[in-house]
């Protein structure tokens, strides 16, 4: 009954009565996310979640199929040196013009990647009081669960809970993993560890770099997996399952179901990024950009919010500070000449992060703040 009493007090309230303030922290104090909205059945959006209506104004709008999303597929990348090249050609074009693009034949088997995605689904579908155990917003904590990590500095939250775990270089230990889905996120993180490096490897080739350069400068070395659950939403129109943004990290490595939802901005438009059993999403995160000198592009993207699902999807961070690092990221000097000199301050991945934190998702990029 106290969610269900706490999901009333935090419904839509009128105008004279808000204070945003005490309603985000009577939906913080009841530590069950928006699914515990949904559960207590909620069937108005709380004015918490409700975005400005300026940002709003394209989500009714389909996009037009203008455009095919880049897919690349990965069969015979280290066998055959003609196809690598090739492989190598469509990675640097993706990542140069959209910043996004699909990969298919990537090693990770299909079984796997669905096991990985109900295992976010049964943690977030167990009771309550055991999830609670792991509601957070200690950043230094390895397992967290939470509801929007900038949920008291954004203008509007978003409609989607999330699991938070540290996979590398300080990984959390197996008995602080949920014990649902802990299995799973063991074997699917050495899978996406080794298909990273793979990436980077790429990457590095397609920005006419040695093979292991991105992995020698410890690009690869730090890992977070975040597994975001979005229930089915009262009203749509009014909120986001994630607003726009781009990533804090080097790159992202995204499993998605079957319900879609999540969008790329390309040439000034929402492009969909369809879903394709079997494939994985990747993306070029923002200090990706700052190390290539704005060779590689780090892509504004949103997911919009339905009332189908719940929609489930497995972000793999590759860059995104999981511990203390003295590292320092600036522009590689390999990349730099007279007419191009480099565009950003260093920085490390600790510092990158905090920022990000504090500035929350939507409005401009973080990558302006360390422009130089």
């Amino acid at each position: 009954m106290v969610v269900s009493s706490t999901a009333e007090e935090i419904q839509a309230p009128t105008e004279t009565k808000y204070d945003r303030q005490s309603e985000l922290q009577a939906f913080e104090d009841t530590k069950a996310g928006v699914k515990g909205l949904v559960d207590a059945g909620v069937t108005k959006l709380p004015r918490i979640f409700i975005h400005p209506p300026e940002n709003l104004r394209d989500i009714k709008n389909p996009t037009r199929n203008l455009f095919d999303f880049p897919l690349i597929d990965l069969d015979g990348v280290d066998e055959d040196a003609g196809v690598r090249e090739k492989i190598v050609d469509r990675v640097r074009e993706a990542s140069e013009t959209w910043g996004f693009f699909q990969i298919v034949n990537h090693g990770v088997p299909v079984s796997m990647l669905e096991e990985m995605l109900d295992g976010v689904r049964r943690f977030n579908e167990q009771e309550t009081e055991i999830k609670k155990q792991f509601y957070s917003r200690d950043s230094t904590k390895k397992v967290t669960f939470n509801c929007n990590f900038d949920l008291f500095s954004s203008p509007a939250a978003n409609w989607r809970d999330t699991i938070y775990c540290v996979i590398s270089p300080n990984p959390a230990q197996p008995e602080e993993l949920p014990t649902v889905c802990r299995d799973i996120i063991i074997e699917y993180s050495k899978q996406v560890i080794r298909l990273g490096r793979c990436l980077f490897k790429l990457m590095s080739e397609s920005l006419g770099l040695s093979p292991d350069h991105l992995i020698e400068m410890e690009c690869a070395e730090s890992l977070a997996l975040i597994g975001h659950y979005y229930p089915p939403c009262p009203e749509p129109d009014l909120t986001f399952g994630i607003s726009k943004h781009s990533d804090n990290n080097f790159i992202t490595v995204l499993l998605q179901d079957n319900l879609g939802g999540l969008q790329v901005r390309h040439q000034n438009q929402w492009v969909d990024v369809p879903p394709l059993p079997g494939a994985l999403v990747v993306n070029i995160g923002d200090l990706f950009q700052l190390v290539s000198n704005d060779k590689l592009k780090s892509v504004e993207h949103r997911v919009l919010a339905s009332n189908a699902g719940p929609r489930i999807s497995v972000a793999s961070f590759f860059g995104r500070d999981s511990g203390p690092s003295s590292k320092v990221y600036a522009p590689m000097k390999e990349l730099l000449s007279e007419d191009d000199p480099p565009k950003y301050r260093p920085t490390t991945a600790n510092e990158y992060t905090e920022f990000f934190r504090a500035k929350g998702l939507g409005g401009t990029s973080a990558l302006l703040h360390f422009r130089l």
